[in-house]
């Protein structure tokens, strides 16, 4: 691989890219910003979601992914062509090569979907890894070894739990619950408990700042300014930790089941080594506070909670930009 090649993160949630040669060079939240109108891009990444819920009918606000993969194909494709143009060494002509994780249990059409994009973008060659592989190699662990290992990836549309040994993924699942249905379902747990409508972005700084995952866990408080659902005045209202933990149960439950599951269908000797292992937490829906203990305590299964989890894809697709051996074992080629 060459200098100026990318590795991307298509999150739900944000937009991460690894420069070969620089480290982390984009990292925006997963929002554009549309002209009626014309259809152009008016704005990309925090730019863009500042305008969440505040543009004028001229101006659409969208997030061009969805549960992990493309849901607007053209608006990708521009993100896609903005990101060569903001790493593009000098002024050349310059198509980088491109490292693109996507969840475990992509469609074969959502799989061309972001090959496609990232060609007509203007890439050389596309590269295409699972992401529990690339977040595994993030985390510093050796996927090429026979050795089972269990990765559990939270991100803002899926949440992709994966046992690896390898260099591939032996048994995996990909759930359509993390982060964005977090901030879903604390919004409607405010609108049932307190009459009262909240915001996304609100909703998501509930669950950064107040919430967790475990009773054990510190209770903090958080006043939440929103509409009032009768009156349709703004109101003001305090939530609690304990507000946020039930608002999530639903969710938290569907999580540990998924992770049971993939558990179940392990093959022993690898199950024997996620055992000594543990399972490692990834993905920056990792981060609910008391998330690691709480599926420790429902496995039984220590857990460990990556240092900056929210990097581990990108991170991984950039070890991959410097390893082309461990790129040729797990990742698929496209292009000239």
């Amino acid at each position: 691989m060459k200098k100026g090649d990318l590795g991307i993160d298509l999150g739900t949630a944000t937009f991460l890219v690894y420069q070969k040669g620089k480290g982390v060079v984009i990292y925006e939240p997963s929002y554009v910003a549309i002209s009626r109108k014309t259809g152009k891009i008016i704005a990309i990444g925090q730019q863009a979601k500042e305008m969440i819920g505040k543009t004028p009918q001229e101006i659409l606000a969208v997030k061009p992914m969805k549960d992990g993969v493309i849901a607007e194909y053209t608006v990708i494709e521009e993100v896609m062509r903005s990101f060569i143009k903001r790493t593009r060494p000098g002024f050349g002509f310059f198509k980088p090569n491109m490292v693109i994780g996507v969840p475990t249990k992509i469609t074969n059409v959502e799989h061309r979907a972001v090959v496609e994009a990232a060609m007509n973008a203007g890439a050389g060659k596309v590269y295409v890894v699972k992401e529990p592989i690339a977040a595994a190699i993030g985390a510093g662990i050796d996927v090429t070894k026979p050795q089972g290992n269990m990765i559990v990836d939270i991100g803002g549309g899926t949440t992709d739990i994966a046992v690896i040994s390898l260099g591939g993924v032996v048994v995996g699942e990909s759930l359509r619950i993390a982060g964005d249905a977090m901030n879903e379902a604390i919004i409607k747990y405010v609108r049932k408990q307190f009459q009262m409508y909240i915001g996304e972005s609100t909703a998501e700084e509930v669950k950064i700042r107040i919430g967790k995952a475990h009773p054990d866990e510190e209770d903090l408080e958080m006043d939440v300014k929103g509409r009032d659902v009768v009156t349709g005045l703004p109101k003001k209202v305090t939530l609690n930790s304990d507000d946020v933990m039930q608002a999530l149960k639903d969710i938290l439950r569907t999580l540990i089941i998924g992770i049971h599951s993939v558990l179940e269908r392990t093959p022993p000797e690898l199950a024997a080594d996620i055992m000594g292992e543990g399972v490692y937490l990834v993905g920056g829906g990792s981060k609910l506070r008391g998330l690691d203990k709480l599926i420790t305590e429902e496995t039984g299964i220590k857990t460990i909670l990556i240092s900056e989890p929210e990097y581990s894809v990108v991170r991984g697709t950039g070890e991959l930009l410097d390893n082309d051996e461990l790129l040729s074992v797990v990742a698929s080629v496209y292009g000239a």
